[in-house]
């Protein structure tokens, strides 16, 4: 029988998974301590304009640098408006979320011939990951891991404590900036992959399973990857063997989010343990 990952497409997407797995952990760690699960979520619709533009530009070459060039945009529209329109963080990612997606559906809508290429980059194409996007990923992870490894200590500060990270002299409009940024830059990492619809998964259920099981974040940053690159494997792998041996079909990209929430799901009677563990030793 034929080994799975000995296949060339296997290979490469288990490769494309093990950089996102790199980043989506440390980087779901602010999304859950910030609560910024809608941000997540608009910025992976907000693309979509930018994904037309790229495509009608430069074909599928062309995708990578328009989700780029919205995505950042969004990032900056999002932070201007929450910190200088005196709107709230829900609001300003609604009217950004409905304007940015309402154009791209104007732009999709004018043009049939390409409707099948712009549903794989909603849905994902795992398997037909190419050495040259795996190496347009592994730059973007770089990037992401160098702003993320100088944001850290100052992000976790004015994610606690914003009236003293103000204080203590810290830009919060610039931190705020540049996290909206680093979120835009893991979504165009991702979404070729995995799909407009599913990369808001690995960007907020890492954190929300390793919680269940640790308090300490950079704890959670290292679990949260190991989840992604596990659930990386064996949603592949379930995905293979189900197509196949049963002839099933079952999405790759799909199968890796459904065994990432299972894994959350796994570790829920954790959590009620430690809680029920630390009432005790209260009460004691």
């Amino acid at each position: 029988m034929i080994e799975p990952f000995t296949v060339p497409f296997m290979g490469r997407a288990l490769t494309e998974v093990a950089l996102l797995a790199l980043i989506c952990g440390p980087v779901s760690v602010f999304v859950f301590v910030r609560r910024l699960s809608f941000v997540s979520d608009a910025l992976t619709h907000t693309v979509l304009p930018g994904v037309v533009i790229g495509f009608l530009a430069g074909g599928m070459d062309g995708l990578l640098t328009g989700a780029l060039v919205a995505g950042v945009l969004t990032a900056v529209v999002l932070t201007v408006l929450t910190h200088s329109a005196r709107l709230s963080d829900d609001a300003a990612t609604a009217v950004v979320l409905t304007a940015m997606f309402s154009i791209g559906v104007v732009l999709v809508s004018r043009r049939s011939s390409y409707t099948s290429d712009l549903t794989a980059f909603l849905f994902g194409r795992l398997l037909t990951v190419t050495p040259r996007q795996i190496t347009e990923t592994a730059a973007l992870a770089a990037v992401i891991l160098l702003v993320l490894a100088a944001g850290w200590r100052p992000w976790l500060f004015r994610a606690f404590d914003p009236a003293g990270a103000a204080a203590a002299g810290l830009r919060v409009g610039r931190l705020d900036l540049w996290l909206n940024v680093l979120l835009a830059l893991v979504v165009v990492a991702a979404v070729r992959a995995v799909g407009t619809i599913l990369v808001v998964a690995l960007l907020i259920v890492p954190a929300a399973a390793a919680r269940m099981v640790t308090d300490r974040l950079a704890v959670m940053a290292v679990l949260g990857a190991g989840l992604v690159l596990t659930a990386g494997y064996a949603g592949l792998l379930l995905s293979w063997t189900a197509s196949l041996r049963y002839g099933v079909a079952l999405t790759s990209a799909s199968s890796v989010v459904l065994v990432l929430v299972a894994a959350y799901l796994l570790f829920l009677p954790v959590r009620r343990w430690r809680d029920r563990r630390s009432a005790r030793a209260l009460v004691g």
